[in-house]
């Protein structure tokens, strides 16, 4: 197998995932690159996740998120209806050898989700960065400030509805009028 083929995932009541009793259940789909990805209802989205994290997802390597504003008619499993924003959490069991995606759907008018910062500590900086570029809130988060972006700055630049437009750069020993 070489090295960019994801492993042949293993049966899920094997691993203690979809079906068992310590996880949920809600809509699954196979995974390209993942064992399996769930798609929790936004008020169970915190719940999931510590149910992986308790059945051996130590890891979560990585949250990010996706605004589907140009693409609301994309394919999701029967029982999930979509939204502009989704928020994608990555979680990773090393002893298991399996990787799991968590897709939570996220309203427009309402966008926010719980925090998995009590779970993974290391989800503070990426929860900030979704903040930051998307405008996503997490609740019970415990510095939801922006990270990349000045504090002054208007907007989220990575929303599909942001204005693109030439933003000036002064520099400060740069030649020209004063």
């Amino acid at each position: 197998m070489s090295a960019v083929e994801p492993t042949p995932a293993a049966a899920p009541e094997a691993a203690g995932t979809a079906g068992s009793p310590d996880v949920p259940d809600v809509p699954r789909a196979p995974g390209r690159w993942t064992d399996e990805v769930a798609f929790p209802p936004r008020a169970s989205y915190h719940q999931l996740v510590e149910e992986y994290k308790a059945s051996g997802f130590e890891q979560l390597s990585d949250l990010t998120a996706v605004d589907y504003l140009t693409h609301p008619g994309r394919s999701l499993p029967p029982g999930v209806e979509a939204a502009r924003f989704e928020v994608v959490a990555n979680l990773l069991s090393l002893s298991a050898r399996r990787r799991v995606r968590v897709r939570v759907q996220v309203p427009e008018d309402d966008p926010a989700v719980d925090t998995l910062w009590d779970l993974y500590p290391g989800a503070e900086a990426m929860e900030r960065e979704v903040f930051d570029l998307f405008g996503i809130r997490f609740a019970g988060h415990p510095d939801l400030t922006r990270i990349l972006m000045p504090e002054d700055w208007e907007g989220h630049p990575l929303r599909k509805d942001y204005g693109v437009g030439r933003v000036p750069v002064q520099f400060k020993e740069a030649p020209g009028p004063r």
